[in-house]
């Protein structure tokens, strides 16, 4: 099991389609995780959610939240980021990572539309602040 150098966890973050598991802490103290799908923009990781879902309505009560991904593929992997989140409603801004979001996961040739339908009045972007990170790679090997 080797630790992850920051170049080995954000292309493992970014390879093939891996979803994030996020995690928050609801307002009675219970924990709430949900798969996102996100993209790395500098020191950030950014995606998009609703106004009215329980991750937009804890991360406004309390910023603080972790993302984990992983390969559950021998040797198995996984990079764990911690943060603060950062909620936008400029619809310009959540329609270019919608856009961009989608085509990593759905094609290019699906990016505009994903742009037009996530881009709607209600949809937010998130920036999760990376402050910490556990990576480890080939824990089986």
């Amino acid at each position: 099991m080797d630790q992850m150098t920051e170049a080995e966890w954000r292309e493992f973050a970014m390879a093939e389609t891996r979803t994030g598991t996020l995690a928050i802490t609801r307002t009675d103290g219970r924990p709430h995780a949900t798969p996102v799908w996100f993209a790395l923009d500098g020191g950030d990781v950014v995606f998009t959610t609703h106004e009215s879902s329980v991750k937009a309505r804890e991360l406004r009560r309390d910023p603080r939240a972790t993302l984990c991904v992983d390969d559950q593929r021998p040797p198995y992997s996984f990079v764990m980021i911690e943060g603060e989140a950062a909620l936008s409603d400029d619809l310009d801004e959540v329609r270019r990572w919608a856009a961009e979001i989608g085509g990593r996961y759905l094609g290019e040739e699906h990016a505009e539309e994903c742009g037009e339908r996530g881009g709607v009045p209600g949809a937010l972007l998130v920036r999760l602040s990376v402050r910490k990170v556990v990576a480890y790679k080939e824990m089986a090997a």
